[in-house]
């Protein structure tokens, strides 16, 4: 039996409070499922979550049981869009936003292995939207990202040095999905002190093979 594997110790984790930085995040499967609205107390998004770590744990157990591989379940992370970006840096309406929570999921696990926990969980019929979950691969390249500690509502001023500032003067540009890793459990951690990577790919200015999303 090795070591439990934690993926924050791989450097696509890794950010600073106070520094952005460009990190080269190769292509991660996750566990995934779809929402729209305000995650502050909305349904939505705790069916969500009330999916995800049930089938984490199972494939996690299964891994340790069948494979000999240990790892620490992945922090909980997200990516957040609206059809007016500003929603986030400026208005923060949250009933505009759309969302899709995720779960890591390691790469020697496959999809045959994620099929078999999801029938498990859904087996005893206490998540509602376990047969929403998908496991897919994100392809996000080139990001750029920074370490926000604090409330999710103060990461305004951040996102916005990203997006207007370190970005344009690094001759890059947006091309993907606002992304936020949860390093905090935001049911034990205090808003003020919640650590949050905040990441948003990116490509050179001049790269016309690229399409912004």
């Amino acid at each position: 039996m090795t070591d439990k594997t934690d993926v924050k110790t791989y450097d696509s984790y890794q950010a600073t409070r106070g520094r952005f930085r460009l990190v080269d995040v190769p292509d991660i499967q996750y566990l995934m499922v779809d929402g729209h609205g305000d995650p502050n107390g909305s349904p939505a998004f705790s069916e969500a979550l009330e999916a995800l770590y049930p089938v984490a744990y199972a494939l996690k157990l299964a891994s340790k049981r069948e494979l000999g591989r240990d790892y620490v379940v992945p922090p909980l992370e997200g990516l957040w869009w609206a059809e007016d970006f500003e929603s986030f840096t400026v208005a923060r309406d949250k009933s505009r936003w759309d969302w899709t929570l995720m779960l890591m999921v390691p790469d020697w696990l496959d999809q045959e292995a994620v099929a078999a926990a999801v029938s498990q969980v859904d087996a005893k019929g206490q998540s509602a939207r376990v047969r929403d979950l998908r496991c897919e691969a994100l392809s996000e390249g080139l990001c750029a990202q920074t370490l926000h500690v604090g409330s999710f509502d103060d990461e305004a001023d951040v996102l916005a040095r990203m997006h207007h500032e370190f970005i344009p003067d690094s001759g890059l540009r947006m091309v993907g999905t606002h992304h936020e890793i949860y390093l905090s459990d935001r049911r034990r951690v205090e808003p003020e002190k919640q650590r949050t990577i905040l990441r948003q790919p990116v490509a050179p200015v001049a790269d016309p093979m690229v399409e912004p999303r």
